[in-house]
């Protein structure tokens, strides 16, 4: 007898449906086969299938089993099929009813004794639910709160297999997952405060910019002078997430199994990787491509530090994605592509010892070792960071003032009023924040007086700003102007933007 079961799986962020085809032989030797290009973690789904059917009190066939996932040319991985398997093989035995499947989808790993785990992307499965117009979705209890952000679809919370056979055969009810809506106005209280950052105006002022403009930014200076401190603090700056890049997030955290309340992302990311990752960890891939750390701060703070510590080519690799904010990934079985809109917050020493340039102490790195150590951040690389930020240290009287510092909150305000200035702007572009404005946008939106106007044909000539350089000062001075309530972009604007332009420059 044959029975069909619709499942689903994640290639990339997208969910594909699957069809679990299972015939049970009415002859033959007793065999256990799946077939449809399975990887390891599925064609082991045998033995807790078959285990979980035994310890939930039913009978397992006697006979000859075969289980095609359909279509047979996707790669099938993770154990997400557990469910729907054990849900086809006890069809087709005719122990659950054939029109109790209808419109259902099903996903879910089996434990040896009959309970349903938690898998990874689920809420990517969801969506292709709804746009297949499968109406009822049986998910990991644990994954509900997930799967319940979509809309049109009933989503049914599955604690064990036992239950979910006697509900598809009318013995019971399941109750569906009540539905809920994003509170995408709040968010958790960062331990890391402005407040509490003594001195450091300059870079405090770079840090408001780059969260009003979603600017990237390099802190350098000597050890001690609070680059990873203004750093971890930057993120309480940034607004709260808006509906769309929460679905969004949730869908890239929910493919790689890091959602932490089982329901979706409240805050905005704040990845700070090793400078000992690899290029796949930062950037994504493998061979069945996941995304990386960069794809995980979309929408958020990529925070790298001791910037020149990381290796060359895995810095390099950033080039692209900071460009476009999105990074494709090829390999011989197609392309995936993730999005990775993210805000780079980088933090170096100006020399392997550290103190190079400091008042008080003086370096001890041979002019080799130090344009060695230079040579690390390439041009093109450093020409993408829009603020370059120099952190003294820490002068005796700010040390030890007790000075009330501006809060975070009062920061944020400002930042939420240019944000909104901004989403005004580009309400009918796909795109958020001046930082991603192309050259057409600047032509069309960014409007300078003429002092302006002559104090970049100036810097342009006598700072030999790249056509890149030129067009982030613009962009940064366009963010200067939507903190200041101005209209137009006026001199003071572009002096100040230029200010924090690569020395290099």
């Amino acid at each position: 007898m044959l029975a069909k079961v619709l499942s689903g799986t994640t290639i990339g962020l997208d969910g594909v449906l699957i069809t679990v085809e299972v015939d049970v032989a009415e002859r033959g030797f007793p065999g256990f086969t799946i077939v449809g290009l399975p990887d390891k973690s599925v064609d082991e789904a045998r033995e807790r299938v078959r285990s979980a059917i035994v310890n939930t009190s039913f009978e397992m066939p006697d006979t000859r089993l075969t289980v095609n996932l359909a279509p047979a040319d996707i790669q099938k991985v993770g154990s997400a099929f557990d469910l729907p398997i054990a849900v086809g093989i006890l069809t087709a035995a005719g122990m659950v009813k054939k029109e109790s499947l209808d419109d259902c989808l099903f996903v879910g790993e089996l434990s040896l004794e009959g309970t349903v785990r938690k898998v990874p992307g689920v809420l990517s499965i969801s969506l292709m639910a709804k746009s297949k117009k499968i109406r009822h979705v049986f998910v990991p209890a644990e994954n509900a709160r997930e799967a319940v952000l979509v809309d049109e679809v009933e989503v049914y919370p599955v604690r064990s297999f036992g239950e979910l056979v006697l509900h598809l055969n009318g013995e019971i009810f399941l109750a569906p997952q009540s539905k809920q809506s994003l509170d995408f106005g709040t968010r958790h209280e960062n331990n890391y405060l402005f407040e509490n950052i003594k001195g450091q105006s300059a870079a405090k002022r770079a840090c408001e910019i780059a969260a009003a403009g979603f600017h990237n930014v390099l802190f350098k200076g000597p050890p001690g002078t609070g680059k990873t401190l203004l750093s971890r603090s930057f993120s309480s700056l940034l607004p709260a997430l808006e509906k769309e890049e929460i679905l969004e997030l949730t869908k890239i955290y929910s493919v790689v199994g890091l959602l932490k309340n089982g329901c979706y992302v409240v805050d905005r990311p704040f990845r700070s990787p090793h400078h000992t990752t690899s290029r796949i960890g930062l950037v994504g891939g493998g061979s069945n491509p996941t995304p990386g750390e960069i794809s995980l701060a979309h929408r958020g703070v990529l925070f790298l530090d001791e910037l020149s510590e990381f290796p060359r080519t895995v810095l390099e690799s950033l080039r692209q994605p900071m460009e476009d904010g999105q990074i494709t990934i090829s390999r011989a079985q197609g392309s995936l592509t993730f999005p990775c809109r993210f805000l780079l917050v980088a933090a170096s020493n100006p020399c392997p010892c550290g103190y190079l340039g400091h008042p008080n102490r003086s370096c001890s790195c041979l002019p080799g070792t130090v344009l060695r150590y230079k040579k690390r951040l390439s041009g093109p690389l450093l020409d993408r960071i829009d603020l370059h930020v120099d952190v003294p240290p820490v002068s005796r009287e700010d040390l030890v003032d007790d000075i009330v510092a501006e809060t975070s909150a009062t920061i944020r305000g400002r930042v939420i009023k240019a944000r909104e200035k901004q989403k005004q702007r580009f309400h009918n572009l796909r795109i958020l924040t001046n930082a991603e404005m192309g050259p057409a946008e600047i032509k069309k939106f960014c409007r300078l007086d003429k002092k302006a106007v002559e104090l970049l044909k100036q810097a342009i000539s006598r700072l030999s700003l790249s056509a890149r350089s030129y067009f982030k000062t613009i962009k940064i001075a366009q963010t200067i102007s939507d903190l200041a309530g101005n209209g137009i972009i006026y001199q003071s604007a572009i002096a100040e933007a230029l200010q924090f332009r690569s020395h290099d420059d």
